[in-house]
C-alpha cells in the first residue's frame, strides 16, 4: 500500500517529528511504502508532489491542528489524532490496511 501521511501538532515541534518517525518505521515493518509530510514550527517539510498524491492509496492526516485537504480530492483520507500514532503506529496502519482491503 502506498501511504502519504501528514503529521502536525499544536506546537509544531516534538510530536510532529516523533509521529513521522513512528509512522515511517511502522509502515516499513508492515511492508508498505510511505512518505510523511510534516507541518511543524518551521513550515511544511517533505511536501507531496501532485504525482505522489495521484499514486497514493490513502492519505493519513495525524494532526491536532487544521490541515487543508483540498489537494486530496478523490482520495481516501483518514484523519486521526496525533496521540493515536504516538501510542500505536502499527495498530493505526493495520486498521487502515484492513479497511482498505490491502
Amino acid at each position: 500500500m502506498k501511504i502519504l501521511a501528514i503529521t502536525a501538532c499544536t506546537a509544531g515541534i516534538a510530536h510532529t517529528y516523533i509521529a513521522r518517525e513512528k509512522l515511517e518505521n511502522a509502515a516499513k515493518e508492515l511492508g508498505h511504502d510511505i512518505k510523511v509530510e510534516t507541518q511543524g514550527s518551521i513550515g511544511v517539510e517533505n511536501e507531496f508532489t501532485p504525482e505522489e498524491i495521484r499514486g497514493a492509496d490513502v492519505i493519513v492526516i495525524s494532526a491536532d491542528i487544521r490541515v487543508n485537504k483540498e489537494r486530496f480530492t478523490g482520495k481516501p483520507v483518514v484523519e486521526i489524532p496525533i496521540s493515536m500514532v504516538m501510542k500505536s503506529p502499527k495498530g493505526v496502519i493495520t486498521k487502515i490496511q484492513e479497511k482498505m482491503g490491502k
